[in-house]
């Protein structure tokens, strides 16, 4: 990791310029419930409101194309030296609000509280399949994303495997704690809070951070101040501040660098995965800016804004 402060640029350097305003109205926009598979989860103000009806708050449908499908068998078989199974997991597509034009940073702090919630409700209900070893939440927002793509939504897969870059992040983990008998994330928070250097937003129960070897510009995690391997198994207080947090980074990069595309991800241990001492569930936000040299480099990230100066150009920007 390189932080190439000789190449250190001013925030506005990293503005994104945004383009002409377009209704694209799309499927999954209030009143097109008819035009998006049966919902799975939703929402409503009205308790007695029929499913796939309008009125909802947040919704969750299955993915029209789906990666994988969970109808079937997962037949795992060898064929020389290959390992082979079918197509069998969950591809879920929650949709954050039926305004098409108000994204996750401008919903109000109930609201996305809402997406909160329904993420961990679906993560339990996934749980309950035994094909099952993990799933995967993450969002990629797009300002000039076209038709429905650019309604705001986070894509949910579930998946009979747990994925090698999961895998390798708990033999991390669990290495670290092997040697110190420590939680890795843990020591990371402690540090953070006395240094103080790299901190974004605060909340009771959840922090906001520039990692110490942020991959981007602007790159910010949130940790829930309690250890726990699980995000499903965050209390409510925790998933309300995670929610408050979430709004608030997330507003904060609108109004420093003009509402940049980014990718957000949640850590979560897999299903099958004790609530060990080793791992901590966290959120990463990835901004991606067309003006940051972030190329890898023979595996090696550049990164031209010290994760201090980001903090600090964030903790600064009113909400």
């Amino acid at each position: 990791m390189v932080v190439a402060t000789e190449r250190v640029r001013r925030p506005a350097d990293f503005a994104v310029p945004r383009g002409p305003h377009r209704d694209t109205s799309c499927l999954f926009c209030g009143g097109h419930e008819d035009e998006t598979p049966p919902e799975l989860l939703a929402y409503r103000d009205a308790p007695d409101a029929p499913a796939n009806s309008p009125g909802w708050r947040v919704r969750v449908v299955p993915n029209r194309f789906p990666a994988l499908r969970v109808e079937g068998v997962l037949d795992r078989r060898g064929e020389g030296l290959y390992d082979l199974m079918n197509g069998v997991g969950a591809d879920e597509v929650l949709v954050e609000s039926a305004d098409h034009h108000v994204k996750l940073a401008d919903l109000a702090p109930a609201a996305v509280e809402d997406v909160v919630w329904a993420l961990r409700d679906r993560l339990v209900a996934l749980k309950r399949d035994t094909r099952l070893r993990a799933a995967l939440l993450f969002k990629r927002h797009a300002a000039d994303a076209p038709g429905r793509l650019g309604h705001p939504h986070a894509q949910l897969l579930a998946t009979p495997i747990v994925p090698r870059e999961v895998l390798e992040e708990l033999d991390r983990a669990r290495a670290y704690y092997d040697y110190r008998e420590r939680c890795l994330f843990c020591d990371i928070l402690r540090q953070e809070l006395e240094q103080r250097t790299r901190l974004v937003v605060e909340s009771e129960h959840v922090l906001a951070l520039a990692p110490f070897a942020a991959r981007f510009p602007f790159e910010t995690w949130l940790f829930p101040r309690r250890h726990a391997a699980r995000f499903e198994h965050a209390d409510e207080a925790e998933q309300r501040d995670l929610a408050g947090v979430l709004r608030a980074v997330l507003r904060r990069l609108d109004r420093a660098i003009g509402d940049p595309p980014f990718t957000l991800v949640m850590h979560s241990a897999p299903f099958r995965e004790g609530e060990g001492p080793s791992y901590h569930w966290h959120v990463e936000i990835m901004p991606t800016l067309s003006h940051a040299e972030t190329a890898w480099r023979g595996g090696l990230p550049l990164n031209p804004v010290p994760p201090e100066d980001a903090a600090r150009f964030l903790r600064d920007t009113p909400e």
